[in-house]
């Protein structure tokens, strides 16, 4: 079985034209655009590309054709995303990719908060936009800048169906038990305050992935994700569907991450402003930037506090021991969530290259079958592989994670249905 949904085998064709198969991926930040151009007969990548300080005078446009393997790169003044995108097309153009391309079916837009409205990829119109408008207060910083990417570029391609795929859509199959604080509901639902989870397009892609390194369908599998990057997150999968993560209303719960807390008791803010004369911004900058692993010992990176460790220093040790400590309460905790575990995923930057952290997350989880053969952690490469001894229960992964080929083959299979 496909680590990921079949694409689809027939897309609506324009007139005298050749089938479309491509799909352009779009995530677009608030002075940024990343993107992607896929051919879905094979999931080939045709381009990729970066777009940096739109807005901020000087922008920055990196550009690899990797039909040629060539990159471009040039400084210019992009005032805003509709000046940065056309920049792109331009770029596209040159390697004979252009936006204008009758091969081109659709383009997939990383969408961060769905909310409860959606539950998996949408073809975009002004209902949806509204939608995706109405809930930036709970994605204040993400939201705005999905859609101005949107927007943009509806108005350079009007007839071509453009595809959202959000963030939270995969974390919509949890449980009520899961889902819901223990708050009035009056309030909660008034608010729209519950655990809508990120991270979803790469929890689900690697657990499809886990089951086929195990040879086995998504269905007949339980697995713990652990996507480990400067954000992290952990989900509990049943069968290929989302019981529970660990990212709630906001990326801000859960796991110790590069700059954010994750999980602290709230009396934390509360004390803050009553005795530290805080203010809900300056609390809000704390934890979301100036904690986890950068407020523990001043690094972010991995790798650097890693080395520090290995010299004997203190802070850095710390800051690692209380990573590891966190990361290991959620894979028991998931554990228990799921009753049976198949395999446990690390994948994102961390999980995909630090040995160390998946060394010390598994170390004394033998008695729920984990375990991990210290030679085959230590191996390095860009596929999918088991890293757990033969003899284990539980089969412990390295999966590589791929959003933007999530998105597109969600994109792909959406328009491939004729709902675009």
């Amino acid at each position: 079985m496909s680590a990921h949904p079949s694409p689809a085998t027939a897309l609506p064709d324009e007139p005298g034209s050749p089938q479309a198969t491509r799909v352009l991926v779009l995530n677009s930040g608030s002075s940024s655009v990343k993107y992607q151009l896929l051919d879905m007969r094979d999931s080939s990548r045709l381009a990729v590309g970066l777009v940096e300080r739109i807005g901020e005078g000087t922008s920055l446009l990196r550009h690899t054709a990797l039909t040629t393997g060539e990159t471009r790169e040039r400084d210019a003044e992009f005032a805003d995303h509709e000046a940065a995108l056309k920049a792109v097309a331009a770029e596209l153009a040159v390697d004979g990719l252009g936006l204008d391309s009758p091969e081109l079916a659709a383009i997939g837009h990383r969408v961060v908060h769905g909310g409860r409205s959606f539950t998996e990829p949408t073809v975009i119109d002004e209902t949806v936009l509204a939608e995706i408008e109405r809930l930036i207060p709970v994605a204040p910083l993400h939201n705005p800048a999905n859609l101005t990417g949107i927007r943009t570029a509806m108005v350079l391609r009007p007839d071509l169906p453009q595809v959202a795929v959000f963030d939270t859509a995969f974390h919509t199959t949890m449980p009520e038990s899961a889902a819901r604080y223990a708050i009035d509901v009056a309030t909660a639902d008034e608010h729209r305050i519950r655990r809508y989870g990120f991270h979803g397009t790469s929890h689900a892609y690697v657990s499809r992935a886990t089951a086929e390194l195990l040879g086995k369908a998504p269905e007949e599998v339980n697995v713990i994700v652990l996507h480990l990057g400067n954000g992290a997150s952990a989900s509990a999968v049943r069968g290929g569907r989302c019981v529970d993560t660990s990212m709630g209303l906001t990326p801000l719960e859960g796991l110790v991450m590069g700059t954010r807390s994750g999980d602290v008791d709230p009396a934390v803010i509360f004390h803050l402003e009553r005795v530290g004369k805080m203010s809900t911004d300056e609390i809000d900058t704390l934890l979301n930037k100036k904690s986890g692993l950068i407020g523990l010992c001043g690094d972010n990176d991995m790798r650097e506090i890693r080395r520090r460790v290995d010299e004997g220093d203190e802070r850095a040790r710390l800051a690692f021991d209380i990573y590891i400590h966190r990361l290991k309460k959620y894979i028991g905790a998931y554990y228990a969530v799921l009753g049976r575990v198949d395999a446990v995923a690390f994948t994102a930057g961390v999980g995909e290259n630090a040995a160390p952290v998946r060394e010390a997350a598994i170390a004394g989880l033998e008695e729920l079958g984990l375990a991990v053969d210290g030679d085959l952690n230590a191996v390095r490469g860009g596929e999918p592989r088991l890293i757990s001894p033969p003899y284990a229960r539980v089969a412990v992964a390295v999966v590589p994670t791929d959003e933007e080929l999530e998105i597109a083959t969600q994109t792909y299979a959406l328009v491939g249905k004729g709902t675009g």
